[in-house]
């Protein structure tokens, strides 16, 4: 099962719309609120963020959210731009940093336990709910 969550119903009419071509039959649209993905509690077992955390508006609400929809053991993964390379075109808003990252994080009770470098551009930062 896939919860497909974002906070615009438009971007989850488009998802619906790809999903049905392709017939797939495991997504789920939620709709979530800029605090609250709004997902079960101890639901999933890993959430991926791709080039979003950033633009949280209430970060910490939202991360204690997702550490409830999480089980124990699961994980979040986040794909961010990396801050500490200046050579990276992207607006340094938009970049989050692995030591960022961290603060942010280990607060709302997750743990680093992997920092991936392999892509050109964006870190791959692993935290797990113990």
């Amino acid at each position: 099962m896939v919860y497909a969550n974002d906070i615009q119903q438009g971007m989850l009419d488009a998802i619906r719309t790809k999903v049905d071509r392709a017939r797939l039959t495991n997504v789920t649209p939620v709709l979530g609120s800029v605090d609250d993905p709004k997902l079960p509690p101890a639901s999933i077992d890993l959430a991926l963020l791709v080039d979003v955390y950033h633009e949280f508006s209430q970060p910490q609400a939202m991360l204690h959210r997702i550490r409830e929809a999480l089980r124990p053991g699961g994980r979040l993964v986040l794909l961010e731009f990396r801050k500490e390379d200046p050579a990276i075109p992207i607006r340094f808003e938009h970049k989050l940093s692995v030591s960022e990252a961290k603060l942010e994080m280990e607060p709302e009770g997750f743990k680093l336990t992997t920092v991936n470098d392999d892509l050109p551009w964006q870190h791959i930062l692993v935290f797990t709910r113990p």
